[in-house]
């Protein structure tokens, strides 16, 4: 058993064992979900270390692995297992952020048992999903982890609209997981009747040989563009998330929109990019502008909200406009940027539901207007609700700036991109400063309500969480290099298999056609 089976298969072995722990053994349930993503967190961390030395297959990846006994020859599925520059980094932060998510679940108080065992399904399905280079696995395990989140904000989501963000949550992301769901079985039926796979390795080796028809690659691009996009609220698809992870509790909003989230993003960069190159040249610029609706759209709205939660749920948006700006830019140096970017966001978006998730516990409300004056009585979270509101900034030091900058210059490389990308850092250096100082001033400064009075800090336990994503923020902050390096050989091949002579001949007689 390699350590990727390890890391993958242990929430999903915990989750099966609490099935058959007493209802009433809070205590060891807790204890179940902790120890599992702890492991898994630990593990994950020496597949991280060990990466640069490990051997690699002939296609790049590497502890590639096949669980046997799950899939079917006949249709050319098989659950295989493997990782390399690309999801190496996400699987890493996907581990440290469900340990976080299960320490920060401390406000569930009914049911816990079904609540660990969909925490715990949860994670394993975003983790098989990161590392599955089966495509069939890759969409199942997606679903694997999207269920329990409409369950988990249904029954024990906060707030008077929460059924209602139930429903618009479960409606918007089932029609995108259809869309992709259309797109990657017709991806898989222009594979040649006799040598059909759902093998991503082997898909995107044959494409790269024998290029897809334009019309096939115009009909499926967009299919996957916009089924990937709604999962991750690409405008004007988005207005799921912000109520969504608003009504959610603290630990599912730290792992859907700090990870979950990120699949979309990583579906379009495995597959789409490298295997429809002369589609995703002509929908490259299009995407570009609709990124802004992300960038400055949802940045404005973020600067109307009283509420923190859609706060955040907003700034997330916007956030995922610099992943979609990167990937527009179809470069080496801004693609390892949008790479970039869904590690560190994975670490902050996780932090600032965290943090929310514990000042709606001590204080009743999220309305930041009935709040103020925190600062003193919670030092520790005003440090580390500042420290977050700075890496949104994409203050220097933490990884946001690294990934932002590197998509900056990797935009304006393109002299097509260099006005998206002047509004784009404008947004990012004017729009996102003002509503994230504006949140701190409001939450943590300012005269102490006295209905506030008895708050408490944060204890050594509940602090782990928020330590362990400030301090993974700040590791990759100062040393890039240990993700870039991973990134850059893989976004190099992604790049020339999507921008390379055979591809701009397609295009050429794409617009000739015209």
């Amino acid at each position: 058993m390699t350590i990727l089976t390890l890391i993958f298969l242990l929430p999903l072995l915990a989750a099966i064992a609490l099935v058959a722990v007493p209802r009433n053994y809070n205590v060891v349930m807790r204890g179940v979900a902790l120890a599992a993503t702890f492991v898994t967190m630990l593990l994950s961390v020496v597949m991280f270390i060990r990466f640069p030395g490990a051997p690699v297959d002939a296609s790049g990846y590497k502890f590639v692995t096949t669980i046997p006994g799950l899939g079917a020859e006949v249709l050319g599925i098989a659950c295989k297992l493997g990782v390399d520059g690309l999801n190496v980094g996400l699987v890493l932060m996907g581990a440290v952020v469900a340990f976080a998510a299960a320490c920060c679940a401390f406000d569930i108080r009914e049911r816990q048992k079904e609540f660990y065992i969909l925490l715990l399904t949860m994670t394993g399905g975003i983790l098989g999903a990161f590392m599955s280079l089966d495509l069939f696995f890759f969409y199942f395990f997606h679903e694997l982890a999207l269920v329990p989140t409409f369950i988990m904000i249904g029954v024990w989501g906060h707030g008077e609209r929460k059924n209602y963000a139930t429903f618009q949550i479960t409606l918007y992301l089932s029609v995108g997981a259809l869309l992709a769901l259309i797109g990657l079985v017709a991806l898989y039926l222009q594979m040649p009747p006799d040598a059909r796979t759902f093998d991503i390795p082997a898909l995107t080796q044959h494409f790269a040989a024998n290029p897809m028809a334009l019309s096939a690659q115009n009909f499926i691009f967009p299919l996957l563009l916009f089924g990937f996009g709604i999962l991750v609220s690409l405008w004007p698809f988005h207005s799921w998330a912000p109520l969504g992870y608003g009504s959610a509790p603290a630990a599912t909003a730290m792992l859907h929109a700090g990870v979950l989230k990120k699949f979309g993003l990583y579906g379009l960069i495995r597959v789409a990019l490298p295997m429809m190159p002369a589609a995703a040249q002509s929908w490259m610029h299009i995407l570009a502008w609709l990124c802004l609706g992300n960038i400055l759209y949802a940045g404005w709205v973020a600067m109307r909200q009283r509420d923190l939660n859609l706060l955040i749920g907003n700034s997330s948006v916007a956030h995922m406009g610099f992943v979609f700006l990167g990937m527009a830019s179809l470069n080496v140096i801004g693609l390892t940027g949008a790479v970039l970017i869904m590690v560190a966001h994975g670490f902050l978006a996780a932090l600032f539901f965290g943090l929310s998730g514990y000042i709606r516990q001590q204080t009743g409300t999220l309305e930041m207007s009935a709040l103020g004056g925190l600062a003193k009585p919670l030092r520790f979270v005003a440090v580390a609700l500042t420290m977050a509101a700075l890496a949104g900034c994409g203050l220097p030091g933490f990884a946001n700036f690294v990934g932002e900058v590197t998509v900056f210059f990797g935009a304006w490389q393109k002299p097509e991109l260099q006005l998206p990308t002047v509004l784009a850092v404008w947004g990012a250096l004017i729009i996102g400063a003002v509503y994230m100082l504006r949140m701190v001033r409001a939450v943590m400064h300012g005269p102490l309500r006295p209905s506030l009075a008895g708050v408490t800090d944060a204890s050594a336990w509940r602090k782990v969480p928020h330590v362990l994503l400030l301090a993974s923020l700040l590791v990759f902050g100062f040393f890039p290099g240990l993700l870039t390096e991973k990134i850059r050989p893989v976004t190099e091949r992604i790049v020339a298999a999507a921008t390379g002579p055979d591809v701009g001949a397609l295009v050429a007689v794409a617009r000739d056609g015209r």
